[in-house]
């Protein structure tokens, strides 16, 4: 504003002026707000919030350790005397014994050409053909040929144009792009009755962890939703993140689950809901980190998590589930009238009041871990279980077709089920392949 428009508003009297400062009252209201959003957009980091650590800027990336004052390592500097125990000499060695490393079995592929032979009968002169079996008719390959191949792109995560590369180097055989995509695809085909059976292990259990994440169908935005117990595991490509997804994978469960907060759960009575205590500390650290009422809800929070926590390490080692109820129920006393203060519609409470009202209507399922056996208070599992699908997808980059889609969802489902039980994905899939072929009862990944 120029001094002319300025002495122009103060000569058209008190109003105008009052008008004018009013006016300008509230657009400085509104720029503090704008600067308070983006400030706390700017400090979102994988420490308070749910994004990957990927996405960490390098100033919020872990930095290495310092050295110490006198700019020297840790640990034993160059040229220190060591103390180890020192050999003997020779001569006092009454026996000596050799010991050489096994050496690896050369990997190689066996090449078998089956014939089927054409004769005719001498006295009729009709002609028969022999039948191929049927574990040598469908493929051109053997089943722990491609057992491997598939192992190879569901667990490692190799391409395709770098899997004909490597099995050429491996195995020596030669093999095209189109011959990998056709063994994934024929793998994909053998797990439909086995991924069905998952989804019932799953659906049958008594709890489990349920996480998603994003996916790609050629370029365009879906949803990998992820279900998980001790032993199995289940991946789904769906449209969305909405909770009908949600619902039907749940059909028939009548078990807990452990989630976030996300609304997609919503659905689920409290009862049977336990929400992941370590997405809140994320949560309350972004608040800590903010300022006035803000920041005294987010250190609440803060030590309310780390008394959760301690607890949750307590009955780790005693597995005396009566004094961790007690514990519980007196930190659910104790911080649910704290919480619900925040909740209040005052203004120094804008910015924590939607947090706040949100843990008091789910106040029930944050403590389900303390009554129920096998449920946590976190929901690392799922994490854990997402992290080689999130990797996969970064790689890969999606799906390409909806075919894609379902060979996906079955050969990570089947990976990482045979990860939770120790199992070889390698020699079930071999199993797998062998059964199929024969058409004999497939292996149960249950």
């Amino acid at each position: 504003m120029e001094r002319v428009e300025a002495e122009a508003i103060y000569d058209a009297g008190r109003e105008a002026v009052v008008e004018v400062l009013l006016a300008m009252d509230r657009r400085i209201q509104q720029l503090e707000a704008r600067v308070e959003k983006l400030e706390r957009e700017l400090n979102r980091s994988s420490r308070n919030s749910s994004a990957p650590p990927s996405s960490d800027p390098p100033s919020k990336r872990r930095q290495p350790r310092s050295k110490d004052a006198s700019g020297r390592k840790q640990g034993a500097q160059d040229g220190h005397e060591g103390h180890g125990r020192e050999l003997l000499p020779a001569s006092a060695v009454d026996e000596v014994i050799e010991h050489w490393p096994e050496e690896l079995p050369v990997i190689s592929t066996v090449v078998v050409e089956h014939r089927a032979q054409r004769v005719r009968c001498p006295g009729c002169g009709k002609c028969a053909r022999a039948q191929l079996p049927g574990e040598v008719a469908g493929s051109a390959f053997g089943p722990r040929f491609e057992a491997a191949v598939a192992v190879l792109s569901a667990r490692n995560r190799v391409s395709r144009r770098d899997g004909v590369e490597l099995v050429e180097e491996l195995f020596g055989a030669r093999i095209s792009a189109g011959a990998v995509d056709a063994i994934l695809t024929r793998t994909a085909a053998a797990l439909e009755g086995p991924y069905e059976q998952l989804l019932e292990s799953v659906r049958s259990s008594e709890s489990l962890n349920m996480d998603e994440t994003g996916w790609r169908l050629k370029g365009t935005q879906r949803a990998l939703w992820g279900m998980f117990t001790s032993r199995h595991a289940l991946f789904h490509v769906a449209a969305d993140r909405s909770e009908d997804h949600a619902q039907e994978l749940l059909a028939g469960h009548a078990g807990i689950v452990t989630s976030d907060r996300w609304w997609g759960y919503d659905h689920l009575p409290l009862a049977r809901r336990q929400i992941c205590w370590s997405h809140l500390r994320r949560d309350f650290k972004a608040h800590a980190e903010g300022l006035a009422a803000d920041k005294e809800f987010g250190e609440h929070g803060l030590a309310l998590c780390e008394r959760v926590f301690w607890a949750w390490e307590v009955f780790q080692n005693t597995h005396d589930r009566t004094q961790l109820k007690r514990t519980i129920e007196g930190l659910a006393s104790e911080y649910q009238p704290i919480i619900a203060d925040y909740a209040s519609k005052r203004a120094r409470n804008k910015y924590c009041r939607g947090m706040a009202r949100n843990l008091i209507k789910a106040w029930d399922a944050l403590w389900t871990f303390a009554t129920h056996d096998g449920v946590e208070p976190t929901n690392n599992h799922a994490e854990r279980s997402l992290r080689g699908a999130v990797i996969y997808r970064k790689l890969s980059l999606g799906s390409q077709s909806q075919d894609g889609e379902k060979r996906t969802q079955r050969l990570l489902s089947a990976s990482i089920t045979c990860r939770l039980q120790h199992r070889s994905m390698f020699a079930y899939l071999t199993e797998l392949l062998n059964a199929h072929a024969r058409g004999d009862p497939l292996p149960s990944p249950a």
